[in-house]
């Protein structure tokens, strides 16, 4: 019973998603740093990402109770595994797991991550409904966490960082709206007023796409304000075609899993890039 209750409350923590905001909050430390930062920032300050990202989650699924019931009972909460008020108290505990990682990295960071972790709260309270002011909240809450890995290394105003901050803010931007234009489905029927539902799913995805371009236009300023050398315009070029591939397949598909799969693909496209000039300030 107690292997059963473990699992089920690790399953709210969403590892994959929570792993994802730490390693951008030491891409930030990477890209700000030119190199690893010392291993204290580095390790309080992926706690600090991965705490606050687990909190946001866990309170999503008890946001989510009654319709998981429905959609997905085999969850955590709607399972039985875990009771609502557990997950409660275990949201404040890794809440504050994260906010004292973000204090011990000093009160420049703890102050960051107290509108990071409201943020969350509020998306999942009243934002998640809301469309494209929910859309805006959860695309901020990705870039934000470059920014904050720049500010645990004292390099907030770094511009490498604000610009991979910038594609990371438009890609899952357009992802968000790609997203309710394949929800469509469970977005009426939960009343959402999503852009796909207002405007039409083919208006929604060239929003998305256009989105996509801004990125890649940001993608060329390293290489333009020399920032990154020129011979990194091969895999910036790489990147973007990939991007446009997987945005007209996007375009032209027809089924939801069909456009997901484009979606991954323009994700994919961004992730590389992103590991290249990772990897590039590695090795200096």
């Amino acid at each position: 019973m107690r292997t059963h209750k473990l699992k089920g409350m690790l399953s709210l923590f969403r590892p994959e998603l929570s792993l994802a905001a730490g390693i951008c909050v030491f891409t930030g430390q990477v890209l700000a740093a030119g190199g690893l930062p010392d291993w204290r920032a580095g390790l309080l300050g992926f706690a600090c990402a991965f705490f606050l990202s687990a909190a946001a989650l866990i309170l999503n699924d008890v946001f989510d109770y009654e319709v998981d019931r429905i959609n997905a009972p085999q969850r955590a909460l709607p399972s039985g595994a875990v009771s609502r008020a557990e997950a409660v108290g275990l949201t404040a505990v890794v809440s504050l797991a994260g906010l004292v990682a973000a204090l011990l990295l000093g009160w420049d960071v703890f102050f960051l991550s107290i509108p990071i972790w409201l943020l969350g709260v509020f998306y999942n309270w009243r934002g998640k409904e809301s469309s494209l002011p929910g859309n805006l909240m959860v695309s901020a809450s990705v870039a934000v966490t470059f920014l904050l890995g720049a500010l645990t290394v004292g390099q907030l105003w770094n511009g490498l960082v604000w610009i991979f901050s910038g594609m990371a803010f438009f890609i899952d931007f357009g992802e968000e709206i790609a997203g309710d234009a394949m929800d469509m489905e469970g977005d009426r029927q939960r009343g959402s007023r999503s852009l796909a539902l207002l405007y039409g799913r083919k208006a929604a995805l060239r929003l998305a796409i256009g989105l996509w371009g801004v990125v890649i236009a940001l993608s060329f300023l390293p290489v333009l304000l020399g920032l990154m050398r020129p011979i990194y315009l091969i895999f910036l070029l790489i990147m973007d075609a990939l991007i446009v591939y997987f945005s007209l397949r996007l375009l032209r598909s027809a089924a939801p899993a069909e456009g997901r799969k484009a979606m991954r693909g323009v994700y994919l496209g961004a992730t590389l890039c992103v590991l290249v000039f990772v990897i590039a300030q590695l090795i200096g």
